[in-house]
């Protein structure tokens, strides 16, 4: 699918690629998992070659960042859902000329229609593909720190139950396999995340450079210095992030291995306590017809009474060390 949003007098509007003659300036063409033929249509009719979905996922900088034919390409890895199951990320290309701003993606994310919405309201301040540019990426970063907020909370969440479950006592009791995966759930939502940030900072200091013949180049590079603080905020957040998880990651094994020790420890406990019993039982349990105690009426309450003492004494020194 392609939507075209254009400008009529002072206000955007948006219709399907097609339906009219596409304006020569100010337009911004959203391509949504474009087929081949909307592909070429757009290539043909804009004089541009549109990257394919291969090309947008290569990671080289030169790849992902390049000048060609006047326009500016940018590719960025954007976050996709910020469902807590379900956050995916996705390459997003942008292709910035005089004229026009081009989208090319293959997912739908939240700040597309967001922001689409808000141009399309009356009053709308944007007016070239440069204003279009800047606040779109404003508004997927405004997302992003939304997303990082949101997982940030749960991480904080998973922490306090894991300590607050093993610190205090008539606490709720918390599955510490289960709270494992919860880990490794938020701890791949933080590497996506910090994945985005830092390519979405790459392409804004390319969009610095990209501007530079542009007439209000100082008011936009100083627009665009505020969003670089704002992604480099977030990225110290999501690092901050991630070492956190890795605490907390290593918190829960150390309170794993502590409970699977003290189960260790009562076994080794129970086995010398009745260690002693066991020695008293196995001595008069030999068949020798010499053993005094055999013909004594009191032998039998001597030797159980000597197995009880024998298992209480060991018991006692434990207990009085601390070690139960």
């Amino acid at each position: 699918m392609i939507k075209v949003f254009y400008r009529a007098g002072a206000i955007w509007r948006c219709d399907c690629w097609g339906k009219q003659q596409l304006p020569s300036r100010d337009t911004w063409v959203d391509l949504i998992s474009p087929s081949a033929d909307e592909v070429d249509q757009v290539q043909k009719s804009l004089s541009i070659e549109i990257p394919s979905l291969a090309e947008m996922q290569e990671i080289e900088a030169s790849s992902r960042l390049y000048q060609e034919d006047g326009a500016y390409f940018m590719t960025a890895t954007a976050v996709t859902s910020p469902e807590h199951d379900g956050l995916e990320s996705s390459a997003i290309t942008f292709i910035l000329s005089e004229a026009y701003l081009i989208t090319v993606r293959y997912m739908n994310p939240k700040p597309f229609d967001s922001f689409a919405a808000r141009i399309m309201k009356p009053g709308s301040s944007y007016s070239t593909s440069t204003d279009l540019m800047i606040g779109l990426l404003e508004t997927i970063i405004d997302r992003m720190a939304d997303i990082l907020e949101m997982h940030s909370a749960e991480v904080e969440r998973i922490s306090k139950a894991i300590f607050a479950a093993n610190g205090h006592k008539g606490a709720p009791q918390v599955n510490l396999k289960e709270t494992i995966k919860d880990i490794g759930i938020e701890g791949n939502h933080v590497s996506i995340l910090r994945e985005s940030l830092v390519s979405v900072s790459r392409m804004a200091i390319y969009l610095n450079q990209a501007v530079a013949q542009h007439p209000q180049v100082a008011a936009i590079r100083e627009t665009l210095k505020e969003i670089s603080r704002d992604l480099a905020s977030l990225a110290d957040h999501a690092s901050f992030m991630s070492s956190k998880v890795n605490f907390i990651l290593d918190a829960t094994l150390g309170m794993i291995s502590i409970e699977q020790n003290q189960i260790i420890k009562l076994f080794s406990v129970a086995a010398v306590v009745f260690l002693p019993p066991t020695l008293i039982a196995s001595i008069y349990g030999m068949n020798f017809h010499s053993i005094p105690e055999l013909s004594w009426p009191f032998g039998y309450p001597l030797a159980i009474l000597l197995m009880i003492v024998s298992a209480i004494l060991p018991y006692s020194y434990f207990k009085r060390k601390g070690w139960l």
